[in-house]
């Protein structure tokens, strides 16, 4: 049987013998960028995740350490002292704790933000550089998204890093939440999560794309390149991260002691009345390490992953 190809075909019969012509690969990636998207963006989220786990853990366990009292008032404590103190009682492996569900949230979840982000801006903007604002809720809606199907995964990453809970793996950990705490617990502290998530990639993204549109574009598309786009990065983590950090240490105690409050106001009183306005900011300077230098190392490997993948 002679098998015709016609010139106006967009996607020709696989030939027998189940070979699948080049050319529809390239068709593939090409008709599909939001694919190319999400695969550059979860590589980028797995070297940033592995790479700064240890920060996210010190950064948890600060805010699950209760501040010492010195002369009748409460003191502090170190990320140093965190750091020295799980490397002598779990060795070095136990600064990389909760890795796996770790993975399991930040790759699809970086591959989601990104592939959202691509969608918006190509269906949305036109393929114009979008303003501030349009940043801003580019990075809100693509966020959200993502933290809000990720949120039982996100319960129990929390919760493998704070040394509290002792569950033999991810899914042993999901099956346990569910039949103890229910639907409820799957869920628990979602709100302050897509607090901080959300305004977070929101205000990053926007930082992010203001400091880069100050950069001249000869330098942007030079072999400054990469440093350029990791300190637009860092400036942007590092203002988006102080923000955002409230946010991030309600989320903390509402996923670890889930029956110890009854919502977002209860847990705001008891860090305030435990800790004062400085509660707050538990574990700012880890997390603003982390998220920061995470975040603008996602996005430069993103950004050169995206040229070599016809992205950009």
């Amino acid at each position: 049987m002679n098998i015709i190809y016609h010139i106006d075909d967009v996607d020709p019969p696989t030939p027998p013998g189940g070979q699948t012509l080049p050319l529809q690969k390239k068709e593939f990636l090409a008709n599909y960028p939001v694919v190319k998207a999400f695969l550059a963006g979860s590589f980028s989220g797995t070297f940033s995740t592995v790479l700064f786990q240890p920060l996210d853990l010190v950064k948890t366990r600060l805010q699950n350490t209760p501040a010492p009292f010195v002369n009748g008032r409460h003191g502090t404590i170190s990320m140093l002292s965190i750091f020295s103190n799980i490397i002598q009682q779990e060795h070095l492996r136990g600064l990389w704790r909760g890795m796996t569900p770790s993975l399991t949230r930040c790759v699809p979840g970086v591959g989601l933000y990104f592939s959202s982000l691509d969608y918006i801006k190509t269906h949305y903007l036109k393929e114009c550089t979008p303003t501030a604002l349009e940043s801003v809720t580019m990075g809100f809606c693509a966020r959200s998204m993502s933290g809000a199907i990720l949120i039982p995964i996100t319960v129990v990453k929390t919760r493998f890093e704070s040394g509290v809970y002792n569950y033999n793996s991810v899914l042993s950990a999901l099956k346990h939440i569910y039949y103890t705490e229910g639907f409820k617990g799957m869920t628990c502290g979602l709100v302050p999560t897509l607090f901080r998530d959300a305004p977070f990639s929101g205000l990053y993204l926007m930082f992010y794309s203001q400091t880069k549109q100050l950069i001249p574009k000869d330098l942007v598309n030079s072999v400054y390149a990469c440093p350029l786009h990791f300190t637009c990065g860092v400036t942007a983590g590092i203002l988006a991260s102080m923000v955002t950090q409230p946010a991030d240490v309600l989320k903390t105690k509402m996923q670890l002691y889930p029956n110890k409050f009854n919502g977002l106001w209860s847990v705001m009183v008891y860090v305030h009345n435990n800790y004062g306005v400085q509660g707050y900011f538990k574990g700012l300077v880890p997390r603003m390490l982390r998220r920061t230098l995470m975040a603008a190392m996602a996005w430069t490997v993103y950004e050169q992953l995206s040229k070599k993948l016809g992205l950009k």
